[in-house]
C-alpha cells in the first residue's frame, strides 16, 4: 500500500509540474474539468435520440445509460464517506492548485465515476458514441488531476467503478428494463416520441421453378 501511495504522489507531482509549465492550457482544462459534464449529458441524450425508434432492448440500453450514471454517483457517495480521503491540496502544500478548494472528500472522484459510467453505458448503445465518451472520460480524469482536485488513484478507481456499475447493472437489469421500455413506449403520451420499429415483411424465395410466374 505504501508503494501505491508513493506512486500516486509521484504521478500527482508529475502532472502538477506539467500544469506549471503549460499555463496556456489552464483556462481550457479548468473549464472542461468543471463543465465537461455538459458534454456527457449531450452524448447521453444523443444515445436516446439515436435509438428512439429502435427495438425495445436497444432503447432500454439507451435509457439505462443515464440511469447508470445516477446510480453510480449515488453508490459512490457511500465510498467517499467510507474512505474520507483528504483532497491533495490539503496534504501537499506546494501544489499549484487551479481547482476551487472544497471540503468534500477526494476518493473516488465523482467526476470520474460519472464519466466512466457514461462511457460504458454508451458502448451499449453505439460504438461511435462509446468511443467518443471514452476519450472524453479519460480527458475528464486527467483534467481533475491537472487542476489538483484529485489524486490519480481517485480518478482511476472512479472510472473503473462507474464503468462496472453501468455494465453489471445492465447485465442484471436488461430483461426487466426491456419489458418496461416496451410497456412505456406503448403509452399514448410516449408512442409518438418513441415509435416501435416497423416489422418488415418476410421475403420468401420461390420453392420451385416457375413458381414466381404462377
Amino acid at each position: 500500500m505504501d508503494t501505491l501511495h508513493r506512486l500516486d504522489d509521484r504521478l500527482l507531482t508529475d502532472v502538477n509540474d506539467l500544469a506549471r509549465h503549460t499555463g496556456w492550457l489552464h483556462g481550457a482544462v479548468l473549464a472542461y474539468a468543471g463543465y465537461g459534464v455538459v458534454l456527457f449529458a449531450a452524448l447521453l441524450l444523443a444515445g436516446v435520440l439515436l435509438r428512439r425508434a429502435a427495438t425495445d432492448r436497444a432503447l432500454a440500453a439507451a435509457g439505462w445509460a443515464p440511469l447508470a450514471v445516477l446510480l453510480a454517483l449515488g453508490l459512490n457517495q457511500l465510498l467517499v464517506s467510507a474512505f474520507a480521503e483528504a483532497r491533495p491540496y490539503t496534504t501537499h502544500q506546494g501544489l499549484l492548485v487551479l481547482a476551487g478548494r472544497s471540503s468534500d472528500f477526494s476518493f473516488p472522484s465523482d467526476h470520474a465515476v460519472m464519466a466512466g459510467a457514461a462511457a460504458a453505458g454508451l458502448w451499449l448503445v453505439a460504438r461511435a458514441l462509446g468511443a467518443l465518451a471514452t476519450v472524453a472520460a479519460l480527458v475528464m480524469a486527467f483534467s481533475r488531476v491537472y487542476i489538483a482536485a484529485h489524486y490519480p488513484w481517485d480518478v482511476a478507481v472512479g472510472l473503473v467503478f462507474g464503468a462496472l456499475v453501468a455494465l453489471l447493472g445492465w447485465v442484471l437489469l436488461r430483461t426487466p428494463l426491456t419489458v418496461l421500455t416496451g410497456w412505456l413506449r406503448a403509452r399514448p403520451g410516449l408512442r409518438q416520441a418513441f415509435p416501435a420499429p416497423v416489422a418488415l415483411p418476410d421475403k420468401r424465395e420461390p420453392t420451385a421453378p416457375g413458381a414466381a410466374a404462377a
